[in-house]
């Protein structure tokens, strides 16, 4: 039986893509393999955010060409495959640098990939168009095997943030209709999935088609896939700022299936390295905007992204960005020294920060988002919270699942509690976990 190795990189959506690229070439007979030397086919769905995320690909592909070399000389074929945001900004590269690649493919055409290795067989392929048809028409029954699934409802972003490549690789913004993605969810459904997280580069931007011919919002979506019959939660991912409108914020307080958790990028805290980044917001209108997110529900958690060491920033900057998570407060957050991607407008600048003071910057962020976190599951100790059990824990008897605020949590409980959500006391706050013991959903009350 012919195998497929499939390695993602970065974010959710590439999670997603390569789960469908594990679906589309299942259906041409492709047995999934965790083991890269058993594999015929090797897919890398690569991330382009940040510099060290591209060269580990090449990095990878340096030991991939080895790998292909001793598998030919045993007489087997190896295809290898770079899918993702890289091979969409760097397909010429790819191939000039790297001749063990077969094929190069953009996240849009991905759909292709059976015709695409086929071809290969000829000649090296590049396809980094984007094509006329939409590509979740042509992809075949989901293969889900969790409790929790992504499901993409929204590609591409209109903002331009001057330090992002994903308007050139993922393209403009697109929403797949609201029947489309009742459909997917349905299906996600009946094979188990108890936690649906809708997920979209801009995902708030979603304006996908309703079955009266005009835009939906995100709640309206929201509201159509928790009315599946099994769906027990949803969650939504990444969202901007400046598309949290009103009625998304009243969702929180309305849509009991919605999870009191949101993970809203703000990047910096300085009004002048937003304005630098093209974010279009100020740090005191994403305060005010958080102020009516916690009004609509008190008790929601927040994550966030950041970036340390844009060109240009100052340390009084640095500073503005440690007051607002200060006054913010996070339970969790991203953070990241500034990466020049080639191609955007921030790599143009001259005014870049030494590496040096990038990394005390970002030390100090993370230890104060670190206090944060570990200050918010302390909190948790002593309470009894619902957790959606996802799988089996690292040892005996014990399983491992997740609160609505995305605190993770092991507990024990037989196995037969996978997919079910279930009200756990928690005993102790570790270093990146919860401890919890089973209790009586009267207890729960």
């Amino acid at each position: 039986m012919k195998k497929a190795f499939v390695k993602s990189y970065g974010c959710q959506m590439n999670a997603y893509d390569a789960a469908r690229m594990a679906d589309v070439l299942g259906a041409e007979g492709y047995a999934p393999t965790d083991t890269v030397e058993d594999a015929d086919v090797v897919v890398l769905n690569t991330c382009h955010i940040r510099e060290k995320a591209a060269e580990k690909v090449y990095s990878e592909l340096g030991r991939l060409r080895e790998l292909k070399g001793e598998r030919r000389r045993a007489g087997l074929d190896t295809r290898i495959v770079v899918a993702g945001c890289v091979a969409q900004a760097e397909g010429a590269e790819i191939v000039a640098r790297q001749p063990a690649v077969d094929v190069v493919v953009g996240p849009q055409s991905y759909h292709r990939l059976p015709d695409l290795i086929a071809r290969s067989r000829e000649r090296r392929v590049v396809d980094t168009e984007f094509p006329v048809e939409d590509k979740f028409d042509h992809l075949p029954a989901r293969r889900n095997r969790g409790v929790t699934a992504f499901l993409t409802v929204q590609e591409g972003c209109d903002k331009f943030c001057a330090f992002c490549v994903v308007p050139y690789t993922r393209g403009a913004e697109v929403s797949r209709s609201v029947a489309a993605v009742v459909g997917e969810a349905e299906k996600l459904v009946a094979e188990g999935v108890r936690e649906i997280t809708l997920i979209g580069q801009n995902v708030n931007a979603y304006h996908g088609l309703s079955a009266d011919g005009a835009a939906a919002t995100l709640p309206d979506l929201m509201r159509a896939v928790a009315a599946i019959p099994g769906v027990a939660r949803i969650r939504y991912t990444t969202s901007h700022p400046n598309d949290m409108a009103d009625d998304l914020i009243r969702a929180h307080a309305e849509i009991p299936a919605l999870m009191p958790y949101l993970h809203l990028p703000v990047q910096s805290g300085s009004d002048r390295i937003l304005k630098a980044m093209n974010r279009k917001h100020t740090g005191d209108q994403y305060r005010r905007l958080i102020e009516r997110v916690r009004a609509s529900r008190p008790d929601i958690a927040l994550s966030s992204d950041f970036i340390v060491g844009f060109p240009g920033e100052t340390d009084e900057d640095f500073a503005d960005t440690m007051r607002l998570v200060e006054e913010v407060g996070f339970e969790s957050a991203f953070s990241f020294k500034y990466s020049p991607r080639p191609g955007t407008p921030a790599a143009e600048r001259a005014d870049a920060v030494p590496e040096a003071v990038k990394s005390e910057r970002l030390a100090a962020l993370q230890a104060l988002l670190d206090r944060q976190r570990h200050a918010y599951q302390r909190a948790a100790e002593g309470q009894v919270v619902d957790v959606l059990v996802e799988k089996a824990g690292r040892h005996p008897g014990q399983v491992a699942g997740k609160t609505p605020h995305m605190l993770a949590v092991h507990f024990e409980a037989p196995a037969s509690t996978i997919g079910s959500v279930v009200a756990v006391r928690i005993r102790e706050a570790g270093a990146n976990s919860l401890t919890g013991e089973l209790v009586q959903r009267a207890e729960a009350a």
